[in-house]
């Protein structure tokens, strides 16, 4: 796959039938990958012809960041349903953490290290991870200003929680420690939970 690739989607919304053939591409490359794939493949595989490949991205290097980046946006807007009425910080970042974890059991070790060799696709993880992170800050926040967390230097803990969001995104976190990025998520959360909560 070349390198050089711009990250727009299509103009318009999508068809029923595009958002159907999206979720398809992301199980599809959830389970396999998807560098190794050539558009053929995709529209053999889709029961489609490659023009409505083509409707979703115009290369297939497009279509990959595509499906990447929908199934990252899938994750952020689960996590936000999930936490939404939620009000103590502890249960906040248990729940949104755990969340990620559960999400990302979803992706085969193909799918994670595609992303990995694939530039732009590793781009849209990187946008969902500092996204994260800034969330992460604000249940932190709000976990001090509560009184359920410490405030035992909260704003470093949350800012290191950023770094370790980081590692586990560009892969670090898991080869130096044998973990998949949902059990690095998990203990994240263990974590953090253990280290802020008020005795």
């Amino acid at each position: 796959m070349t390198e050089r690739v711009a990250l727009r989607p299509p103009r318009g919304r999508l068809t029923s039938r595009q958002r159907a053939l999206l979720a398809e591409l992301e199980e599809l490359f959830l389970a396999e990958g998807f560098i190794h794939f050539t558009l053929d493949d995709l529209a053999a595989k889709m029961h489609c012809s490659k023009s409505t490949l083509y409707a979703l991205a115009p290369s297939k290097e497009q279509l990959a960041v595509r499906v990447v980046a929908h199934f990252f946006k899938g994750a952020a807007e689960l996590m936000e349903e999930r936490i939404a009425g939620l009000t103590d910080a502890r249960e906040i970042i248990g729940t949104y953490l755990a969340g990620i974890a559960e999400y990302l059991n979803r992706a085969s070790a193909e799918f994670m290290r595609d992303i990995n060799d694939f530039a732009p696709a590793r781009s849209a993880y990187e946008l969902n991870s500092r996204a994260a992170a800034g969330r992460i800050r604000t249940f932190i926040a709000k976990g001090v200003d509560d009184g359920v967390f410490r405030n035992v230097h909260a704003k470093l803990i949350a800012e290191m929680a950023g770094v370790l969001i980081e590692g586990i995104q560009t892969g670090v976190v898991g080869s130096r420690t044998g973990v998949s990025d949902a059990e690095a998520f998990t203990a994240l959360s263990e974590l953090l939970l253990d280290g802020l909560t008020s005795r």
